[in-house]
């Protein structure tokens, strides 16, 4: 008998229920405790891990997850992120760096440039972000994202967080923000997004990074692969007044005290009305579509449980490894699933399977994280220092991405 039959043969007798429980044929947990009544070794107070067996349709996928209670109050949630926007590094060194005794990887990102020769990936998240109750980026244009098709009525503005309440929800989060001009106001569309829509104005800051600010003109709000605009312009703004412009985005760090303002069509055209030393203010913040509690923090990605069940049209024939987080107990409560990427497990859930399987583990709602080589859960084993990688990424080693969901625990 194997280790992994060792660990898993006292709970076998949970899988009669568990089918039985199961919302699509042929998917059900092997070998975890029921709906709800996930235990696992503990992590932290507050905190435990668990893994098991999914017998889906097309073979069995095994899924490690933590299991978060936000009702201790040693037990906090924050975005787990490289110190940039434009930047990525490995879930466990985020996590160790940040002090985090578990977490999971989070949005999809601009991994590649391929179909832009010459153009420099900036790593950069799908989604909005929002660290330690600061807005750290807005969305990217529907078109412009990496990942699979967003299921219907959902958008690149989805968001999980958790609110100043303590309690985890999912929202959506869109940019309200304005450029002050002596000429009256301009809207801004964008805030350190790697791509902006077309003939608008967006804004970087200090905590884009150094990483070149051309691929925000590039694309289409429908087409990621179209062509970079060649209609571009770029003003920078000090402390009120415009310090520089530039017929394209620059790159390199940006002060704290300093703006980037990228244009790109109608967007280049009216930022060319402006020169040095003329007055300029910029206003930005993001606004949640449902909750008035502001987030702590959050990130993108895209729901696939609404209050219990599944949302309409989720992919039921692409299986893979995937990451998602699940909300229970009136947002009191957390699971932070990944698939396990080694070969005898790759064939993955499909996106119904995953939405079924949180479902299975009480969640009400859940929501769908970066997938395949980048699935990745971290978590501290008794009396160790740091964190380390539970999980097989599918990659063979971790992937650097741009953010996670960090599960912290005072002392």
């Amino acid at each position: 008998m194997t280790r992994r039959q060792k660990r898993f043969g006292t709970a076998r007798a949970a899988l009669t229920l568990l089918t039985a429980l199961s919302a699509l044929a042929g998917t059900a947990l092997v070998g975890a405790a029921p709906a709800g009544a996930v235990q696992g070794t503990p992590v932290a107070p507050g905190v435990s891990y668990d893994e098991f067996d999914i017998a889906a349709a097309r073979g069995t996928a095994h899924a490690h997850v933590l299991t978060v209670d936000l009702r201790n109050p040693r037990v906090r949630l924050d975005l787990l992120h490289p110190g940039a926007v434009a930047a990525r590094a490995a879930v466990s060194q985020q996590a160790t760096a940040q002090g985090a005794v578990a977490g999971v990887n989070g949005d999809f990102f601009n991994i590649s440039e391929a179909q832009h020769p010459g153009v420099q990936a900036t790593g950069a998240s799908v989604g909005p972000a929002v660290a330690r109750g600061q807005a750290l980026k807005g969305a990217v244009p529907n078109g412009q994202r990496f990942g699979p098709p967003l299921p219907p009525g959902t958008s690149t503005e989805d968001v999980f967080g958790l609110g100043v309440d303590r309690r985890a929800r999912l929202d959506g989060l869109s940019l309200d923000g304005s450029i002050r001009t002596p000429e009256g106001r301009l809207p801004l569309r964008g805030l350190n997004q790697y791509a902006l829509p077309v003939g608008s104005i967006g804004a970087f800051t200090a905590k884009w990074g150094s990483v070149s600010r051309v691929r925000a003109t590039c694309g289409t709000d429908t087409d990621r692969a179209a062509p970079c605009s060649t209609d571009t312009y770029e003003v920078t703004v000090r402390r009120g007044r415009v310090v520089s412009t530039a017929d394209t985005p620059g790159s390199g760090p940006i002060a704290a005290d300093t703006t980037v303002l990228v244009g790109r069509e109608a967007g280049a055209q009216q930022l060319r009305k402006f020169f040095e030393g003329e007055r300029m203010t910029v206003r930005h913040r993001l606004v949640a579509s449902k909750s008035r509690v502001p987030f702590r923090f959050a990130l993108g990605g895209y729901p696939v449980l609404d209050d219990g069940q599944p949302l309409p049209g989720l992919d039921n024939r692409t299986s893979a490894v995937r990451t998602a987080v699940g909300i229970a107990d009136n947002g009191r409560r957390l699971l932070l699933l990944a698939l396990d990427g080694a070969p005898e497990y790759r064939t993955g859930l499909t996106i119904a399977e995953v939405a079924s399987a949180m479902r299975e583990l009480g969640s009400v709602d859940a929501f769908s994280l970066d997938g395949g080589g980048s699935s990745t859960l971290v978590a501290r084993a008794p009396g160790a220092g740091a964190v380390s990688v539970r999980n097989h990424p599918s990659d063979g080693v971790e992937r650097p991405v741009p953010n996670g969901i960090g599960v912290f625990s005072a002392r």
